[in-house]
């Protein structure tokens, strides 16, 4: 077996590829009217379908998972992320663990969680 993507609920499907075209450099890959592949596996689907499927609301900023990233110059990328989304909202500022790695956490447009840290 073998994990393909990783799926999170959006409200604006072109809105969210933007996002994480601007600060990731992800690009689609397919389309299929409401559920969109981009590159690295990443899979947006609209709120309105998967709640469909569910039977039950979506809870933005649940806290329950998160998309993480990793960027050798987090400095640049945190300019990038404020001078593109200056409303974006933190969970922490730049912060460095124990072990010397530099992280940030913010919620993208829709609350799903997202952690930018260097590499290990």
């Amino acid at each position: 077996m073998k994990l393909k993507n990783i799926l999170i609920v959006v409200k604006d499907i072109d809105r969210s590829k933007q996002f994480y075209h601007n600060l990731f450099g992800l690009d689609m890959v397919l389309d299929n009217d409401g559920n969109m592949i981009l590159t690295e596996g990443l899979v947006l689907q609209d709120e309105k379908i998967w709640e469909k499927f569910l039977g039950k609301g979506i809870i933005p900023k649940s806290n329950s998972c998160e998309l993480y990233f990793e960027e050798q110059d987090i400095e640049a990328f945190i300019e990038k992320l404020e001078s593109l989304y200056p409303d974006i909202q933190y969970v922490n500022r730049l912060m460095t663990h124990s072990w010397g790695q530099k992280v940030i956490r913010f919620y993208d447009l829709d609350g799903n969680l997202i952690e930018v840290g260097t590499p290990m």
